[in-house]
């Protein structure tokens, strides 16, 4: 991977994981958090007490976004690849009417996008 492409997977992953850090650690520790997703090798209506690939996903954000740049290896560019392709995937899929409480929401906020954050 050269250095072109680590700075545009970089900007794409800053404009698609717009929580912070910290926001993303708290939103992880709450019940909507936990009560979107599904577990692999679950079926898509629960995680079944397992940890939903999601809330996994929010965790392995708040990691690489605690990392200095010069620490990302390309396995974290990789990753940062596959979260921004979810959440252009998953904006596209926006329910019609208010979906501030909606799982569509709180699943991309798992991901580390808030899509009411401006």
């Amino acid at each position: 991977m050269d250095e072109d492409e680590r700075r545009q997977i970089a900007k794409d992953f800053a404009e698609a994981v717009n929580m912070t850090p910290a926001a993303l650690e708290k939103w992880l520790e709450s019940e909507d958090s936990k009560s979107v997703g599904y577990a692999d090798g679950e079926n898509k209506s629960g995680s079944g007490g397992k940890e939903a690939v999601g809330h996994s996903e929010g965790r392995h954000i708040v990691a690489i976004k605690h990392k200095k740049k010069a620490d990302l290896t390309d396995d974290d560019y990789k990753h940062m690849k596959k979260v921004v392709g979810y959440v252009h995937r998953h904006m596209a899929q926006k329910p019609k009417g208010d979906s501030h409480d909606s799982r569509w929401r709180h699943s991309l906020m798992n991901w580390g996008h808030d899509p009411e954050k401006r």
